[in-house]
C-alpha cells in the first residue's frame, strides 16, 4: 500500500497540491483524476521524489519516501515500476534491449536468467517473438505493452502509470486497462494510474481520488462515481454527452 498524508508542493507562490491525503491499496487499480493543471503529475511525480515535496509523507508500506537516504532510496526504486506517458523507450534498443536495461542496471542476474525473464515479460503483454525490432517498428499500442514488459521485469511492488492510453485509440486503450489490472491482481501490485479518460475510469476505476485546483476533492470507487452528488467532479465526468446519459439513467 502506498499512503500519502498531507501532501503539499508549490512552484514559486503557486501551490498546486494543497494537503492532500490518500491510501492507494495494494491489488487495486488506484486512480487520481481531474482536470488538466489540477496537480495530478505533479503527485504521481512526488511520489517516487521527481518533485521534492514542501510538507506531508509519502509511506510505500510504512516508509517514508522523503525521509530515506540516498542508498534506501535507490533500493525502494527498484521496487517500483514506470510506465511513462510516451511510452519512454530508447530509440536505439531493442525491444529485448529496452526491457534488459532494469536488470542490467539493478541485478546480477545471467544473461540467460535475464533473457529467459524479458521473455516471459513479452509473453506476459502478448508480443512473444518481438525482442529484436526497434521501436520505430512498433505501432502505438505495441510501444505501451512494451513499456508495461519493461515496468514489471523487476517484479515490482508499485505500478505507476502516466495517461497509459495518450495518443491511443478506444479499443487498444480498453486492452491496455485491462492489461493493467490484470497485471495487478496477479501479482498484487499497487498500481497507481494518473488519467483523465472516462472510459478507463468506468472500465478499471476500482479506487480513485478525484483533485480539483490542487485539492483531494472526492474519492471512491467507480460506482459511487455515478451517484456522485459533488458539483466538481460532476462537471468534469459528465462534461460529455454520453455521460450525461449513463448519469441520467
Amino acid at each position: 500500500m502506498i499512503e500519502i498524508k498531507n501532501i503539499c508542493k508549490s512552484f514559486s507562490e503557486k501551490l498546486v497540491l494543497d494537503n492532500v491525503s490518500f491510501n492507494f491499496k495494494r491489488g487495486k487499480t488506484n486512480l487520481i483524476i481531474g482536470e488538466s493543471g489540477s496537480g495530478k503529475t505533479t503527485l504521481l511525480r512526488s511520489l517516487i521524489g521527481l518533485n521534492s515535496i514542501d510538507d506531508g509523507e509519502v509511506l510505500f508500506d510504512g516508509r517514508d519516501f522523503h525521509k530515506l537516504k540516498i542508498k534506501e532510496k535507490r533500493k525502494l526504486r527498484q521496487e517500483i515500476g514506470m510506465l511513462f506517458q510516451k511510452g519512454a523507450l530508447y530509440d536505439y534498443m531493442t525491444v529485448q534491449d529496452n526491457i534488459l536495461f532494469p536488470l542490467t542496471m539493478f541485478t546480477e542476474f545471467s544473461i540467460e536468467e535475464k533473457i529467459n525473464r524479458v521473455n516471459e515479460c513479452l509473453k506476459r503483454v502478448n508480443l512473444e517473438n518481438c525482442n529484436h525490432l526497434l521501436p520505430s517498428e512498433l505501432s502505438g499500442g505495441m510501444t505501451k505493452r512494451v513499456s508495461i514488459a519493461r515496468a514489471i521485469v523487476m517484479k515490482p511492488k508499485y505500478l505507476l502509470c502516466d495517461e497509459p492510453n495518450s495518443g491511443l485509440d478506444p479499443k487498444t486503450a480498453i486492452l491496455i486497462d485491462n492489461l493493467i489490472q490484470e497485471i495487478t491482481e496477479e501479482n498484487n501490485i499497487t498500481t497507481i494510474v494518473n488519467t483523465h479518460d472516462m472510459n478507463s475510469v468506468m472500465e478499471i476505476g476500482e479506487s480513485i481520488a478525484y483533485l480539483h485546483k490542487g485539492k483531494l476533492c472526492w474519492q471512491g470507487t467507480k460506482d459511487d462515481l455515478i451517484n456522485s452528488q459533488n458539483k466538481e467532479l460532476n462537471n468534469f465526468v459528465f462534461a460529455s454527452k454520453l455521460f450525461k446519459r449513463l448519469k441520467k439513467s
